[in-house]
């Protein structure tokens, strides 16, 4: 099994607003780097307190025709370790290690589809979306995307100069709807108001007379808000389920900058049902040919236990929701805080996720992606 960290340099810097940078990264030999459009890459940097190594992911802004490059766009967070100290300290030339590209919330081009993709996101939310929109304009000749896309006003909107330019480029397959909840300027045509929430999107959506389509394909990522906002929109319009899909690390990515690292209320969940309680106990975990054995104490999660021994297992965003910590549980019964990162398929099939997991017995075995 090959391993999932990588070192690469940084070739090139975009800034995109004030705030936002894009790093656009390439591996010193060159060589390709598997991506899928809406994938994440976690950002391994030695910023903590002694030069302790933390970890970040960001969303993805390049596509895999981009390939050899790889490009994350970083937004500042107020009090954020480590976006801060990348925007202050990142320079041309500079090696960051990262684990490769990660995550489920992908949206595959199919070159002879003729689809409609909606994309709902706010702030920094954009940047899965952008290699979604760039992917499928270039690979679907025959499909058309609508972006609604809510910032605070028109300085704030990452890749706002290149969205003009694919607008351009792809009349009639591409249309942008920004809304803004303090503009600097008065509206002009496909600019919005106030909050992008419930009512905006409905108006957006309900004005539009080819887009979206009765089948169209959703995809929201933003704060938690504005996706509870959305979620209800499309309830409203009859949208199924499975036609829509969100990604809630952006929110997840942002507390753990703030190192506010809260349940977020989904409920207990475990891998199976069991009366077991959380309480010291052993847990083997196999990874990378190498077996691991330890305690893992009420208060910790696996992964914390594992980290605490200086086993060097794969993780990023320790929320529960990257799947960069996936492991099957071969034996034995695992509680999870929060399951959002596994489908309900992955979770009958046993998969759990050791950084929101406890051993609710003492023969749990793991064996780790």
């Amino acid at each position: 099994m090959s391993s999932p960290y990588l070192t690469l340099n940084v070739v090139e810097l975009t800034q995109e607003t004030p705030d936002a940078v894009t790093i656009h990264f390439e591996h010193p030999s060159r060589q390709l780097i598997a991506s899928q459009p809406g994938q994440f890459l976690t950002l391994i940097l030695p910023c903590g307190p002694g030069g302790k190594k933390e970890r970040r992911a960001y969303s993805l802004s390049s596509t895999p025709h981009e390939a050899p490059r790889l490009a994350v766009t970083v937004k500042r967070v107020p009090g954020g370790l480590v976006s801060n100290h990348l925007l202050d300290t990142v320079r041309v030339g500079q090696q960051v290690e990262v684990m490769a590209p990660l995550g489920n919330f992908t949206l595959m081009p199919q070159p002879g589809s003729a689809r409609s993709v909606v994309l709902v996101g706010a702030g920094s939310g954009i940047t899965p979306l952008m290699s979604m929109l760039k992917a499928t304009l270039r690979e679907e000749p025959q499909s058309q995307v609508l972006l609604v896309y809510g910032n605070r006003n028109e300085d704030s909107v990452i890749f706002g100069r290149q969205l003009q330019q694919l607008e351009q480029q792809y009349p009639g397959r591409l249309q942008v709807e920004h809304v803004f909840s303090q503009p600097l300027r008065p509206s002009a045509e496909h600019k919005h108001t106030g909050r992008l929430n419930r009512t905006t999107l409905l108006r957006i959506l309900e004005q539009r007379h080819r887009l979206p389509a009765p089948q169209a394909e959703y995809f929201l990522c933003g704060p938690e808000g504005m996706m509870v906002e959305a979620q209800a929109a499309l309830e409203l319009l009859g949208v199924p389920a499975s036609r829509i899909r969100r990604e809630s690390f952006v929110a997840a990515a942002e507390s753990a900058e703030t190192a506010a690292s809260q349940p977020n209320g989904h409920g207990d969940v475990s891998a199976a049902e069991d009366d077991g309680k959380v309480v010291a106990r052993t847990v083997t975990v196999q990874y990378e040919g190498s077996e691991y054995q330890f305690v893992v104490e009420p208060s910790q999660t696996i992964l914390e236990a594992a980290l605490n021994q200086d086993i060097d297992l794969p993780y990023s965003c320790q929320a529960g929701l990257c799947t960069a910590c996936r492991g099957k549980c071969i034996s034995g019964k695992v509680h999870l805080d929060e399951r959002e990162g596994l489908s309900d398929s992955e979770m009958k099939q046993g998969y759990v996720l050791i950084c929101v997991g406890h051993p609710l017995t003492n023969d749990v075995v793991i064996e780790v992606d």
